[in-house]
């Protein structure tokens, strides 16, 4: 079945270039679009998309605030990759600490769109680990609940150790052949480190991470 994306994005230029570069793939399908972040949950509902690419500022209701929306009203919510001019943008990590599962820079070549959305949607690596270790160590705040957090969740030593090498940008599988175990061991140790941190995904347990000084981000 191929990847189903949803373009969210208030200029027709960049809706128009997206779909051009995603639709021409054979594992990736453009199933809608909308200009604003307020038409963002209906079509979610309705399309049921695998990706939602959303601009991260639109003049009604924003990314951040979209993804908010999403991921508070919609029972399986989608992956969410925000798309942004500016890579270091406080924008963008606060769509992150949202809950935006990576971002995309509309200057990006058609091969790394291409990219981002496949490894977005399969969500066993990090899209650009050291721009959220930027981001994090310009935005980030150690004082943030996130330190409550890691000291709470009591991860084991190896459940640990997984966190540092996914903060890292390392795949299930590049973890497994660093640790020597198998691939379905580290899916369940990063797993384990998401339910114990509430997190939705990798990247919010990155950034959590990051916030609580578990991992420093520079």
């Amino acid at each position: 079945m191929p990847v189903t994306v949803l373009l969210v994005d208030d200029e027709p230029l960049v809706r128009v270039g997206l779909r051009a570069v995603l639709g021409a793939q054979p594992d990736i399908e453009v199933v809608g679009e909308a200009a604003d972040g307020a038409a963002v949950i209906p079509l979610v509902r309705q399309l049921r998309p695998d990706v939602v690419a959303m601009d991260v500022r639109m003049p009604l209701m924003d990314g951040i605030e979209a993804t908010r929306a999403v991921l508070r009203t919609v029972a399986e919510p989608p992956k969410i990759l925000v798309v942004t001019t500016f890579e270091d943008d406080a924008y963008v990590y606060e769509a992150l600490r949202a809950g935006a599962d990576g971002f995309l820079l509309k200057r990006a070549r058609p091969a790394e769109i291409v990219h981002a959305v496949r490894l977005v949607a399969e969500g066993e690596s990090l899209l650009f680990p050291a721009s959220v270790r930027r981001l994090a160590a310009r935005y980030g705040d150690g004082a943030r609940p996130a330190r409550t957090a890691l000291e709470q969740a009591r991860l084991t030593e190896r459940e640990a150790e997984v966190l540092r090498l996914m903060a890292r940008g390392l795949s299930n599988a590049e973890i497994a052949s660093r640790l020597v175990v198998g691939a379905e061991t580290v899916k369940s140790h990063v797993s384990a480190v998401l339910a114990k941190l509430g997190a939705r995904d990798r990247t919010q347990a990155v950034i959590a991470a990051y916030e609580s000084g578990f991992v420093e981000p520079g």
